[in-house]
């Protein structure tokens, strides 16, 4: 079992270190480059100032699905990009990981002991955890239309990524969810009276028992947590496009934190499950951001190059002007 789960950590770990290494596809896709072009914000520095999010970067219903397509297919390609310097990476992501993993059952048998004996924990955690579902959702669409509805150009533009880093670290999370079978440790098997972080693999949740029946196909579904994958994938996307502004990193990665400690205090995840959660979410925001970045890029060249014609010496010549 700690094999598989090995296996699977390591399976992880490649996708989550390669993601922000791939190189953008959409170049072929928006320009008529004729080679891929590395990615430019690998660096870390993209162009967050307000007058960047213009008519001319605006994402429109074709260029919002260009670009969610080409996220999703750059996050589940990850694994075959991986490079021999992100090693040592994988290397620290797995150990922490695997040591999570063998502290698992501890941890949880606290943050359980803890809720049990703090009503106000109680109350706090169920009112938290909810932000990383639905009321995300919400949250993220009342941005948007208050970017909208104020013409904010920039907050319409990071409330769309963040949808899309929403959608795309959701199938990630999901896929894994279905590959790992992971059990939850609200589940306590009924002969053993105990929980256990067990790993079944996939299509274990549609096996039924000698009886004929089968817990919820939910109870299989640990690892990663999903809930703080999709609230760290949101809030990586909004520390990044305003990290000119310190405040709004600080309370976009406390409120995904604070997401992910809630699902262990409602015995709903191990903590290994959120830490992978929290590294995966992280990496997909990363990528959605400079994939936007690389497309922005794209267009201001675009806008750069136009054609004209020149009367000389009673002649009309054809012309290129390059603004810069």
């Amino acid at each position: 079992m700690k094999f598989y789960a090995a296996i699977l950590i390591t399976a992880i770990t490649l996708p989550s270190i390669a993601l922000c290494q791939q190189k953008d596809t959409l170049i072929k896709k928006l320009d008529s480059a004729s080679k891929v072009q590395p990615d430019t914000a690998k660096n870390g520095h993209n162009d967050i100032k307000q007058e960047n999010y213009n008519e001319v970067t605006k994402l429109n219903a074709k260029t919002y699905f260009l670009l969610l397509g080409s996220d999703i297919k750059q996050q589940f390609s990850a694994p075959f990009h991986i490079k021999q310097k992100d090693y040592p990476k994988m290397a620290a992501f797995v150990l922490i990981a695997g040591g999570l993993i063998a502290a698992d059952e501890p941890i949880n048998d606290f943050a359980v002991n803890i809720r049990n004996n703090n009503q106000p924990v109680v109350g706090v955690s169920k009112y938290v955890t909810r932000f990383g579902g639905q009321y995300e959702a919400l949250t993220l669409a009342a941005l948007g239309a208050y970017g909208f509805v104020f013409k904010n150009e920039k907050l319409k533009t990071t409330t769309l990524l963040a949808t899309q880093a929403y959608f795309s670290s959701a199938l990630v999370a999901e896929t894994l969810k279905f590959l790992s079978g992971r059990q939850r440790p609200i589940y306590y098997d009924p002969k053993t009276m105990d929980n256990e972080p067990t790993w079944h693999g996939p299509l274990y949740q549609f096996k039924k028992t000698p009886q004929g029946t089968k817990p919820p196909a939910s109870t299989y579904t640990s690892f990663p947590s999903g809930h703080t994958t999709l609230a760290f994938a949101a809030a990586t996307v909004f520390a990044m496009e305003y990290r000119d502004r310190p405040l709004v990193p600080i309370i976009s990665y406390s409120a995904a934190s604070l997401i992910g400690l809630s699902r262990i205090t409602e015995n709903k995840h191990w903590a290994s499950d959120i830490f992978v959660g929290a590294a995966l979410g992280y990496l997909c925001g990363k990528q959605v951001v400079n994939n936007y970045h690389r497309y922005n890029k794209l267009q201001k060249q675009k806008q750069s190059v136009s054609f004209n014609l020149n009367y000389l010496n009673g002649k009309l010549l054809p012309g290129l002007v390059y603004r810069f």
